[in-house]
């Protein structure tokens, strides 16, 4: 550590030595470029033996906001956390986090111990790392150029004691940008990416630009989820009813209610079947649907994901679903984990 002047404190773990005669005294900034560079080493270090003792490190992203890739990751990450799994949650959405305000988390402070930040516990035992800790005030916009956001993104990486994990989701931004690039670059042994989109053609155009964009760094695609895929309608008649429902575009849809007089009907909002067809053309996995569920929105808002507010509904099913595909190709899947700049 250095005072005010730049100089070396009693503690500093970095010295330069006093010359000898006709030497040059060393500067201020001399000692800082040492600092800086034994902080770099040691950050490397650290992430070399954070590489170790996580097994799984899956990046989600999408190619546009808007399609609840954030919900989907904390929904990745609670639902493996059901299974009695070891589960980190990497919130890199610099400039918008909202996974705290999701695992009710919001408000709460990192603690630092041995120079090492701890994650916060989250539902489920699921520890979060997210920007939003950091911000005194969650109006505050965060207006940081590229250098600065890659700095906090390898410090996050670096400087954070996630203890021994059996998996670790990455929640990003949307698009393709610096953040997704700074943590292939700095993680090793990166499982591959995970792709949320939703059936309209604009989120699937810029869906294939994230599969583009994965290829180019040769990290796998798990696979693509599409969300918001479908509005489940049940309701109660007499049994044998048979019942025609308005939806969407005019489209009529039909239900006959069962012997126990239950019904159901399940509306696409936003059309469906983009996201498999798109999984088909560049022929990578279609992990499958995740429905259009106003739960979810009601969770984000209160803190309370639909997967803790009922662990056996329909929604956390479906996420379930997915999550046994995602583990199925991580723990058989050969993958790369490396870098390459084409």
């Amino acid at each position: 550590m250095a005072n005010k002047q730049g100089l070396p404190m009693a503690d500093s773990p970095v010295k330069i030595n006093k010359p000898g005669d006709g030497s040059k005294e060393p500067t201020a900034e001399d000692q800082q470029k040492m600092e800086a560079a034994y902080n770099q080493m040691k950050r490397k270090m650290a992430i070399a033996e954070m590489g170790k003792a996580i097994k799984h490190k899956i990046m989600v992203l999408s190619g546009k906001g808007g399609v609840g890739k954030s919900t989907v990751a904390t929904g990745l990450a609670l639902s493996l956390a059901q299974q009695g799994l070891k589960v980190g949650l990497l919130d890199i959405d610099i400039t918008g986090p909202n996974v705290p305000k999701m695992m009710g988390l919001e408000g709460r402070r990192l603690n630092v111990d041995g120079g090492r930040i701890l994650p916060a516990q989250g539902h489920l035992g699921v520890k979060v790392i997210s920007m939003a800790f950091l911000l005194e005030d969650e109006d505050t916009p965060v207006v940081w150029r590229g250098p600065i956001k890659l700095g906090a993104i390898q410090q996050f990486i670096g400087d954070v004691d996630w203890g021994n994990l059996d998996y670790l989701i990455i929640d990003f931004p949307p698009g393709t940008s610096d953040e997704p690039l700074t943590v292939a670059q700095n993680l090793p042994d990166i499982d591959g990416m995970v792709i949320v989109t939703t059936p309209q053609d604009v989120a699937l155009l810029d869906s294939r630009k994230s599969i583009t964009f994965a290829n180019s760094l040769k990290v796998d695609v798990i696979g693509i989820i599409e969300n918001m895929s479908g509005y489940a309608i049940n309701g109660k008649a007499s049994a044998g009813t048979e019942l025609e429902i308005a939806g969407p575009g005019g489209k009529t849809h039909k239900a006959t209610a069962d012997d126990n007089g239950d019904w159901s009907v399940t509306l696409d909002i936003f059309k469906s079947g983009g996201g498999e067809k798109t999984a088909i053309e560049f022929n990578v996995p279609f992990l499958g649907k995740l429905p259009f569920d106003p739960g979810f929105v009601r969770g984000g808002d209160d803190g309370v994901h639909r997967i803790v507010s009922e662990p056996e509904g329909a929604s956390s099913q479906a996420f379930s679903s997915v999550v046994s595909k995602i583990q199925n190709f991580v723990e058989t899947e050969d993958t790369t984990g490396g870098l390459e700049i084409i």
